[in-house]
């Protein structure tokens, strides 16, 4: 329960700081964050572009200003909160919905790596951070599910 806390901690922290980048850029396109170490490595033109809203797929379908294509930093505040929410919550049904997130959030980062590497050719430590924090939550919320599983195997018998 504590290293779950420790990493929704952790990733909101990075999603509300990559909420301030997206948003001070947007103030003034001259803005340099703290994550921008040079041209390739520039957090602030990863989430400038258009695979930082809507994980770079809604934008074709509702256009780049629709209230539902919401940056990929609002949609992982929702996340890390449902997380740390849904670990105080017994049971195998929250063990579930962990789980279901965590790959969700796992596959979606390694989409979003995929564009980091080969479309946008930048490395954004901010991104790589958290796709580390969805890692480190899919094995937490695999072992709770496993754990539950095996209570439920047990109280059968």
């Amino acid at each position: 329960m504590a290293a779950r806390a420790a990493l929704c901690a952790v990733g909101l922290a990075l999603a509300g700081y990559a909420l301030h980048v997206e948003r001070a850029h947007e103030r003034d396109p001259t803005y340099r964050a703290s994550c921008d170490l040079g041209p390739s490595v520039s957090c602030t033109r990863v989430f400038a572009s258009r695979w930082g809203r809507g994980l770079g797929l809604l934008e074709a379908v509702v256009g780049r200003d629709s209230a539902i294509n919401v940056p990929n930093s609002v949609i992982g505040i929702a996340f890390y909160s449902l997380q740390a929410l849904l670990g105080a919550v017994p049971g195998r049904a929250s063990s579930a919905a962990l789980l279901v997130t965590s790959v969700t959030s796992v596959l979606a980062s390694l989409y979003l790596a995929l564009v980091l590497a080969f479309g946008l050719h930048d490395l954004c430590l901010v991104c790589l951070s958290t796709y580390v924090v969805n890692a480190a939550l899919l094995f937490l919320n695999w072992r709770r599910w496993r754990r539950c599983g095996q209570t439920a195997v047990r109280k059968r018998e």
